[in-house]
């Protein structure tokens, strides 16, 4: 019997076109599911009959619970070489191999800085204003020139959004509990001696952190407060770095000017969710990896990684 493969959350009816999927057509039958899943129950209806899934991102976890309801599964696909959504100890104990591919930082560093230029520019009020025939110039525009960004994180994608802001002529500063001031030089910005200072003194404070235990609601209420009422916090990392409630407070009482978001709590997020609304937020779903390049390589690599499994030499194993 030919094994089914499933490509998940295929939002945008893509995934196939992004790829060169013949190296699989006598061997395995793919098909595509667009629909984000609301529980367990919906994955396992979907794909309980497939022995291999194609996962993009995080967008479909797959704890402990639904890897012990998927018996017929052996492969498991994500995009990028990182998942935290996936349980791989519960996976090997299923007898399930997961495997990655590549992923390119510099689409969520150019997002970063299509947030942070769109909150800058007021760019959706004034352009919605223009559509509507509203008023003509309506808003002051925060400069970036001379003003101070704050980085929490410093890796690859930290270091890239570093780049362009020293090309704007900001003051970059960057923190992380394990950053050095000589790691820091050489990216060309200054180390933060703590959180709360670079919290205190930028202008614009961008999330570049990967989630875990230590960073998980690492920007509460406590922090946001320390916050300038004029700055921005702009987060394409992951939303659970960052209180949520406590967000939610800071942009409706003002703590802050306003933040720019690519990641929620809750994906898709709900449609009666405040940050629809907010006046003081922009919003994105989850567009950071989101790019041609980057779909080209998850699926062809995708292609790779079931021809060499089926062969019995499978790549880009995840441990």
């Amino acid at each position: 019997m030919t094994p089914r493969c499933a490509v998940l959350d295929d939002y945008q009816g893509v995934a196939l076109s992004m790829a060169d999927w013949s190296p699989l057509s006598d061997a395995v039958d793919v098909h595509t599911l667009r629909q984000p899943f609301r529980s367990e129950d919906e994955v396992v209806a979907a794909i309980g009959d497939c022995e291999i899934v194609v996962a993009m991102r995080e967008r479909t976890p797959f704890p402990a619970s639904l890897l012990a309801r998927l018996p017929r599964l052996r492969l498991l696909i994500t995009s990028g070489m990182r998942n935290a959504s996936i349980d791989l100890d519960a996976a090997a104990r299923h007898g399930v191999t997961v495997c990655g591919t590549a992923s390119n930082t510099e689409p969520p560093v150019e997002l970063t800085w299509a947030l942070i230029l769109g909150l800058a520019r007021n760019v959706v009020t004034e352009n919605t204003a223009l559509r509507a025939g509203g008023p003509w110039q309506s808003t002051l525009g925060a400069d970036l020139h001379g003003r101070t960004l704050g980085l929490l994180g410093l890796g690859k994608i930290g270091t890239r959004v570093a780049r362009i802001g020293l090309a704007f002529g900001m003051d970059v500063v960057a923190w992380s509990r394990n950053l050095t001031p000589e790691r820091a030089a050489e990216a060309g910005v200054r180390a933060a001696t703590t959180k709360e200072e670079l919290l205190e003194s930028s202008d614009f404070v961008s999330v570049h952190l990967v989630l875990g235990e230590r960073t998980r609601g690492l920007l509460g209420a406590g922090e946001l407060r320390r916050m300038r009422p004029t700055s921005y916090l702009v987060n394409t990392s992951r939303a659970a770095i960052v209180d949520q409630p406590a967000l939610l407070q800071a942009l409706r009482e003002n703590w802050i000017a306003g933040a720019g978001l690519d990641v929620f709590d809750q994906e898709p997020l709900p449609a009666d969710h405040p940050l629809r609304t907010l006046p003081n937020v922009l919003a994105l779903p989850h567009l950071g990896y989101v790019t041609r390049r980057n779909y080209e390589g998850y699926f062809q690599q995708a292609v790779e990684n079931i021809t060499a499994f089926l062969a019995g030499t499978p790549i880009r194993q995840l441990h």
